[in-house]
């Protein structure tokens, strides 16, 4: 008896903690930490030796980097590795393809990195490009890794290439994110050839290129977070629980998905996003708003406000019809395309404005309704009565609507195996237009009105 009561209070506690678990599992539960890789691209072209301040331009950019090496060392999970191009040829032999990888990516590597900068001197041209496409070999397959490169130059691409076009082909094969180039000395077409190929610095003296690489390397590291503040007509962040997209605007792919929340002081939560993407957020309400090239600062936290006041579209049934189950065509008003389809009886958020809304009855009902902000409108239809024809025949005929004025709308064709039909249909007035299969002519066409009410039957006979 003793070990029946033990058994069954282990089995009761086991199932009592498994379910008290279960849900803070599902909302503690956090990806893996994902690895950084950071790919120095170092110019050791010929001009690398020019003179620069009190230095060359080579020494200063080397014991930059040196020094830059030894201060990754201390990051977990990251991995850093050095490409140079320029220094295998000289410059007469116009060597386009002289760039390698000095030394893969490993974690810890100041040291094998700083080595190999002593062995290195600048001689040849400036294959960007060329590099550029290389370098899509350097980074290990690692779908838990980000992907960065750091490209220091002094010069622009000699080689014919085109630099901007590679690295936006590398970034929408997802190969790396957004590179940073930094440029040495001042040279006015830096801008222009390097701002198209990611994040461009302009480090005109020694100075400036030391808070410069700092900076890059705080923002490739360092945590960026977003807040999303979805506002009514009045600019207060009330809406939420709204469908959150962020789109990478380089491949188009959705990076982001998350459902919006406002916490119980109404303050929206902080999302941590990569910030060396390019982003479009796409806010899922009916229809969607966008907000293109979104301004984010990285290594800090950035509040993005759009405005998307809502109310509610009601589809009132109070009971089953005939019908079944009736549907709604929503579009916007003057706008062709389907937005929305939505059942009956449903309630549904739409951004306020005006729409055109078309019922699946037969006939169909079209009306016109204004969305307001927290509010909703209210469309219901009569209940349906029904048309019966009891004779079997086979021939060709529709159904029209009769409108006030005399004028006549079609609505529906009639089945051309049998003329036996019971129908669903709106009050109102109708006729029907008929000739039978066997008919020797169209003079043989039959015409009768009839009346349709709300949960009643008519019944008529054709040719009598």
């Amino acid at each position: 008896m003793k070990l029946m009561r033990s058994v069954c209070l282990w089995l009761v506690c086991l199932l009592l903690g498994g379910l008290l678990a279960l849900p803070a599992a599902a909302q503690n539960k956090q990806p893996p930490p994902k690895k950084t890789r950071l790919l120095f691209l170092l110019d050791a072209s010929g001009s690398m030796l020019a003179k620069w301040e009190t230095s060359q331009r080579w020494a200063v950019a080397k014991t930059m980097l040196a020094r830059m090496a030894d201060s990754l060392d201390t990051y977990a999970n990251l991995e850093i590795a050095l490409r140079v191009y320029g220094h295998q040829s000289a410059a007469n032999l116009k060597n386009c393809k002289d760039t390698k990888l000095e030394v893969p990516f490993a974690a810890h590597n100041a040291g094998n990195i700083k080595k190999k900068l002593q062995l290195i001197t600048p001689k040849g041209n400036t294959p960007i490009t060329f590099s550029l496409e290389q370098s899509a070999n350097d980074f290990p397959p690692d779908p838990n890794a980000r992907n960065v490169i750091v490209i220091i130059t002094d010069g622009l691409e000699s080689c014919g290439g085109d630099p901007c076009a590679t690295s936006l082909a590398l970034q929408k094969k997802r190969v790396f994110l957004k590179p940073f180039i930094i440029g040495l000395g001042e040279d006015p077409g830096y801008a222009q050839q390097f701002g198209c190929m990611g994040q461009y610095y302009n480090a005109s003296d020694i100075k400036t290129f030391q808070k410069v690489l700092d900076n890059v390397i705080n923002i490739a590291l360092k945590k960026t977070t977003v807040s999303v503040e979805l506002t009514d007509d009045a600019g207060r962040p009330v809406e939420t629980n709204v469908n959150l997209t962020f789109l990478n605007n380089v491949t188009g792919q959705p990076e982001y998905n998350f459902v919006h929340y406002l916490d119980a002081a109404g303050k929206p939560d902080e999302l941590e996003i990569d910030a060396l993407r390019s982003y479009n957020l796409l806010v899922n309400t009916l229809p969607a708003v966008e907000l293109q090239n979104l301004d984010i600062k990285p290594g800090r936290h950035n509040v993005f406000k759009v405005k998307v006041p809502q109310g509610y579209l009601y589809l009132r049934q109070d009971a089953p019809t005939s019908y079944g189950s009736v549907t709604a065509l929503v579009r916007q008003k003057g706008d062709v395309n389907l937005l929305q389809t939505q059942r009956f009886p449903s309630q549904q958020k739409y951004l306020t404005g005006t729409y055109e809304v078309e019922l699946l009855t037969l006939p169909r009902i079209r009306k016109t309704v204004t969305i307001r902000q927290g509010q909703a409108t209210e469309i219901s239809f009569a209940p349906p009565g029904a048309l019966n024809i009891t004779q079997d025949m086979q021939g060709y005929g529709s159904l029209y609507l009769m409108h006030p004025d005399g004028s006549q709308e079609w609505i529906w064709n009639l089945p051309e195996g049998s003329s036996k039909i019971s129908v669903p249909l709106q009050p109102g007035n109708y006729r029907v237009v008929y000739r039978i299969k066997s008919a020797k002519g169209s003079k043989f066409t039959d015409v009768k009105n009839f009346t349709i009410k709300s949960n009643l039957t008519t019944t008529i006979k054709l040719f009598n």
